[in-house]
């Protein structure tokens, strides 16, 4: 990271706190992203200087909200607030933190705000979008990622899905039971999105980006808790669970990206495989299986393999095809192709996603799937091809490395 890298990586985790305080205060979608805005230019003054505060979110929260306030109050031509040493008083303004912030209120803006992006007033995919750019302050081009879709096609769907809001003048309020029913598959399908972003970080990013991964945790906890008999959002919590206990496991010492099947499995937290597993069986029980139970069943069946080679890559294989028809999509047939390999070898797995290959041309896993199922098979030249393309569309380093390992394979 560069020397300033870590305040952008300590704000972007912050960021779902503080845009969730401002809005409950300001009820403003523009107020509040400029209070915002105002408070991270004001880190960039200060924290070089004299590090972090300790609670960088109720830093952000308080500088940002007197920023606004102080706004307002010069336009009304009325008393102007202290000047920029009190407000960055960072002892005393912590210390009454908890009373300024409405005490219970603060624990749950964030839900309360992505109850409110999803509003059904949306198309589906821009409510997702709106609140992965408002709540989790990623980039177009990191959320057009997520979607597969171009920079530019994001760009106008966020456009739009912010001049809805304003114009239909949404409440920026808590919803009622039927609402928050109404809306949930698009909350949860927000919340996982943002599991991802912080778990799928690179190593370099990893300390500073993984209160995103625990956040949406603590979020699809307080799901759970809303909707205790809703088996999906059993499963969704297991399999961020899940998930999560192989975070340590994901790199080796020299940053470098570990495959699931050569990971040390002792790494691995038992306690989110336990809390997961035992999640996951609670929802199977309810005989209504849905996507992110099935995704969490496969998960289920990696980290109760004590090796890679114990894996039941059959039942994985029978899960996907499960998982294609409730939901398909072409990273879901991508994903199953890995199993099939598995089961019954490299050419009927690349005979599966040869038809993927005009959708998902701009995929980096495609081409690195493709890559290693063409150096299975021994051929060679087009395994080049494949992984010089992979690279080429390497989110990370750590991926273009892990690529090149591949690569340097081929021409030992």
């Amino acid at each position: 990271m560069s020397d300033l890298g870590w305040i952008d990586a300590v704000v972007g985790a912050a960021r779902p706190q503080v845009m969730g305080a401002l809005l409950r205060y300001f009820r403003n979608l523009d107020t509040a992203e400029e209070a915002f805005q105002e408070a991270c230019l004001r880190a960039l003054k200060t924290w070089p200087q004299n590090g972090p505060p300790r609670d960088a979110a109720a830093w952000l929260i308080l500088v940002g909200r007197n920023a606004a306030m102080d706004d307002v109050r010069k336009r009304a031509k009325q008393t102007e607030l202290p000047d920029e040493a009190e407000l960055s008083d960072l002892d005393d303004a912590e210390a009454s933190m908890a009373e300024r912030l409405d005490g219970d209120h603060y624990r749950d803006d964030i839900l309360r705000l992505l109850f409110i992006c999803c509003h059904p007033g949306l198309p589906s995919t821009q409510q997702i979008a709106l609140a992965l750019r408002v709540v989790c302050g990623l980039s177009v081009t990191q959320i057009a990622r997520a979607f597969l879709v171009s920079e530019a096609a994001m760009e106008q769907r966020i456009t739009r899905a912010k001049a809805r809001v304003g114009n239909a003048k949404i409440a920026f309020e808590t919803p009622g039971a039927p609402e928050r029913a109404e809306r949930l598959a698009t909350v949860a399908a927000m919340v996982y999105l943002t599991f991802n972003e912080g778990y799928s970080a690179n190593q370099a990013e990893a300390d500073a980006r993984a209160p995103l991964a625990q956040e949406a945790i603590r979020l699809v906890r307080l799901l759970l808790r809303l909707f205790p008999t809703e088996p999906e959002i059993m499963g969704l919590t297991a399999l961020m669970q899940l998930q999560q206990s192989r975070a340590l496991a994901r790199f080796d010492k020299d940053g470098n990206i570990v495959l699931l099947e050569d990971q040390d499995r002792s790494l691995w937290s038992q306690g989110h495989i336990a809390e997961g597993l035992a999640l996951i069986d609670k929802a199977m029980r309810h005989r209504q299986p849905g996507p992110y139970q099935i995704q969490a069943a496969i998960a289920a069946l990696h980290a109760r393999a004590r090796r890679a080679e114990d894996t039941d890559w059959k039942q994985i294989d029978l899960l996907y095809a499960n998982l294609e028809r409730l939901q398909p999509s072409p990273v879901v047939t991508l994903n199953r192709a890995v199993a099939v390999s598995k089961v019954s070898g490299p050419q009927a797995a690349l005979e599966m996603i040869e038809p993927l290959g005009s959708r998902l041309q701009s995929y980096f896993y495609f081409h690195g799937v493709k890559g290693a199922l063409l150096q299975q098979l021994e051929r060679a030249d087009e395994a080049r091809e494949a992984f010089g393309r992979a690279i080429a569309l390497a989110n990370t380093p750590a991926e273009a490395a892990h690529i090149r390992q591949h690569l340097d394979r081929l021409s030992s």
